[in-house]
């Protein structure tokens, strides 16, 4: 989870006494900073269809909508990688349960080049009797980089759908539809899109335009803007990604702060977030490397999400210890030690990370 940006913060602030004076409050305030937020999102991920976006509370509510409207046969697969999140995985347990079909975990390799491995062997799992692909851009875990371009067009060719979940990496790791063409990508927004809890967003690509929601509400409906004619029911949607939004969307606390934080994403750059964890973490890793510590290769790697693999020297229990003694936050998945810096992150606190290890040396 991220810190709120100091903007971001302010807004919400404004926004929370707003709702002290509804009058305030017209009925186009319940569209503008949807649309506006929107589209803000296609920005960073490079898609011209920002009506293909929805604003949703949850990834585990965005899967909702993607699982409910793919029709799995009996027999058909999910590839996904091993310790998946498991927002992106307890929804294909669900419809592979109710339909017969089956989840094909990919394991990563236990050798060196363990990116080059575990890519290569989730490609070779994509066959004719692969319904779905459900991903990430790294994995959650230690920041593993999979190669959405090339699994992408695997899915293309035999006809898979893929979904990815983007929570550890849109938002500082640059992502380009245009290229990976997914069908789906879910993301909450308390990460690296830097927004509030419970805030989030969806893009749902053309397959999902006739889909059914997993809920109605109101907003959605075709000319909802309309508020004299909301008891003129209608049976019609919105167009394209409209109706996988979740009711009271434009929430003018939460949204707002989104979209706050969106339009200050865009203004630094995506690429120059990157950049900045790359020159940050370059020389602390390389002395990190010299005390035992493994470290993928820089080019099967994103910068702002990584693993570290101490060697058997290192006892964790004990760097657990260090860590927490001199405020260090980082997380412990098995062996490895996840480390996800960003740019409120200094020299000085990779610094004082490498000294954390240089003590149990």
């Amino acid at each position: 989870m991220s810190p709120l940006l100091k903007s971001v913060e302010a807004i919400g602030h404004e926004m929370v006494a707003l709702k002290s004076r509804p009058y305030e409050i017209t009925p186009a305030d319940f569209f503008s900073t949807v649309l506006k937020t929107k589209a803000a999102f296609a920005g960073l991920i490079h898609s011209s269809e920002p009506e293909r976006v929805a604003i949703i509370p949850s990834v585990s509510y965005g899967m909702a909508n993607v699982t409910r409207n793919i029709d799995l046969q009996k027999g058909e697969k999910i590839v996904i990688p091993y310790e998946q999140f498991p927002s992106n995985y307890y929804p294909w347990k669900r419809l592979a349960d109710e339909t017969g079909g089956v989840i094909n975990t990919i394991m990563p390799p236990t050798a060196q080049q363990k990116t080059k491995g575990w890519n290569e062997a989730i490609l070779e799992a994509i066959d004719e009797q692969t319904k779905v692909v459900a991903i990430s851009h790294t994995h959650w875990a230690d920041g593993t980089l999979f190669e959405l371009e090339n699994i992408g067009k695997r899915c293309r060719e035999v006809g898979a759908f893929l979904i990815i979940d983007g929570t550890q990496s849109i938002g500082a790791l640059p992502f380009d539809q245009q290229k990976i063409q997914a069908d789906a990508i879910i993301c909450a927004g308390y990460k690296w899109l830097l927004g509030p809890y419970s805030s989030g967003v969806a893009w749902y690509g053309p397959r999902f335009d006739d889909g059914v929601p997993v809920e109605e509400n109101w907003i959605n409906r075709y000319e909802s803007e309309n508020f004299k004619n909301l008891v003129n029911y209608q049976d019609q949607y919105k167009p394209f990604a409209a109706r996988y939004s979740v009711g009271e969307q434009s929430n003018f606390i939460l949204t707002a702060m989104q979209l706050g934080a969106f339009e200050q994403l865009l203004d630094w750059g995506i690429p120059n977030i990157q950049d900045y964890c790359q020159k940050l973490t370059e020389e602390p890793l390389e002395k990190l490397r010299d005390l035992g510590v493994g470290v993928e290769d820089v080019s099967v790697r994103a910068h702002h999400l990584f693993g570290l693999y101490p060697d058997e020297r290192y006892d964790l229990e004990k760097l657990q210890e260090i860590f927490a003694a001199n405020r260090i936050y980082v997380s412990f998945r098995g062996r490895a030690i996840r480390v996800a810096p960003h740019v409120y992150n200094t020299q000085k606190d990779l610094d004082a990370l490498v000294g954390c290890f240089e003590k149990l040396r």
